[in-house]
């Protein structure tokens, strides 16, 4: 797996993710996933060891190698010497999440990132603000790519989120539920984030880089709102725009 690390289709199939920085490293040995291996240099390994020492898998292999030999074996420039590959575990389902959740409800949902690293930084969003889970929908990539657990630095592993086949269908039982389903979406007869109430149950709901929200996922929302931004700018970065969405009902439900 060390050395397929830009083949991540491949390690979907297999279920498996790599972990690929320290700190990621740390968030997963520090979790309940299934650690396969670590890859470490000499220097991690002193590091790392009471944490891998503490692991309950019965047979966890640590490779050791200097750094050279480790950019050898992934065939790339490691700024940190450190790896692990971890089983990537069976995601609960929609209903079970959903009433398993405490009210009010706090989601969000995305459609169409193509970005791992934007993707990975909605997750870390979600996980700093409390999200109760995020939903992944079906034309998104997956939030267990390499890039997007560095991207979410580690939080992947304790952020609950759902895959979904069908994310118009999904917004539209949430709404059939009660919860408020508002799309992030600036364009004319948008609501302004800052005078929208957001304390009761809501899913936030963002869209791609370039287009945003596709008509179909925009229709099946309560409304669209957008950031005010005194510019000639209308939108930010969407892992940005997640951020200042999830600060904004987070402040309101104090």
């Amino acid at each position: 797996m060390y050395r397929t690390l830009k083949r991540v289709e491949e390690h979907e199939r297999a279920g498996v993710l790599v972990a690929a920085n320290f700190k990621t490293v740390k968030r997963l040995l520090a979790s309940r996933y299934t650690v396969v291996s670590a890859l470490v240099t000499p220097a991690w390994l002193e590091k790392l060891e009471p944490q891998l020492r503490a692991r309950t898998e019965a047979e966890l292999p640590v490779y050791v190698a200097e750094p050279k030999l480790l950019e050898t074996i992934t065939g790339y420039v490691m700024h940190q010497g450190a790896l692990a590959v971890a089983k990537i575990p069976p995601l609960p389902d929609f209903e079970t999440l959903l009433n398993n959740s405490p009210r009010p409800l706090l989601l969000a949902a995305v459609e169409s990132i193509a970005s791992a690293e934007n993707l990975g930084a909605v997750v870390r969003c979600c996980a700093a603000f409390g999200v109760h889970f995020l939903i992944v929908g079906e034309t998104c990539g997956s939030p267990f790519q390499r890039r997007a657990v560095a991207g979410s630095m580690g939080t992947i592993f304790e952020q609950p989120l759902v895959r979904v086949d069908n994310l118009v269908a999904t917004l539209t039982a949430l709404r059939a539920r009660g919860v408020r389903c508002l799309a992030a979406h600036p364009r004319p007869g948008a609501k302004n984030l800052a005078k929208v109430n957001l304390r009761g149950d809501c899913c936030l709901v963002f869209g791609a880089e370039g287009p945003g929200l596709t008509e179909a996922v925009l229709a099946a929302c309560d409304d669209a709102v957008e950031i005010p931004m005194p510019s000639h700018m209308n939108s930010l970065n969407v892992a940005v725009a997640t951020g200042v969405f999830l600060y904004e009902a987070t402040r309101q439900r104090g």
